[in-house]
């Protein structure tokens, strides 16, 4: 891979860390603490969904967020030829 091309990569490979960052920071920060209170209007079955949001749904997005990342990669790898399998199948 010539310079050019691999710089290319490291940048969208950066890019896409950070808005996933910026997600979960969102998500931890924003909805377990700076918007807990509009967020408790809402209700999630019997509990409020602020109180949701910081003990359970941050889970799930944080889940979500290693599967989005895992499929983005593999997206990125294909696009710049660098997949795993392409190079276990030149071996042969």
């Amino acid at each position: 891979m010539n310079q050019k091309k691999f710089d290319s990569y490291w940048r969208a490979n950066k890019r896409l860390i950070w808005i996933l960052l910026a997600v979960w920071a969102l998500v931890s920060f924003g909805a377990g603490i700076l918007f807990v209170e509009p967020l408790n209007a809402i209700e999630l079955g019997n509990l409020p969904f602020g109180f949701w949001m910081a003990q359970q749904g941050s889970i799930f997005v944080f889940v979500a967020l290693i599967f989005i990342y895992a499929w983005r990669m593999d997206r990125l790898d294909h696009k710049y030829k660098l997949d795993v399998d392409d190079e276990e199948d030149e071996d042969q």
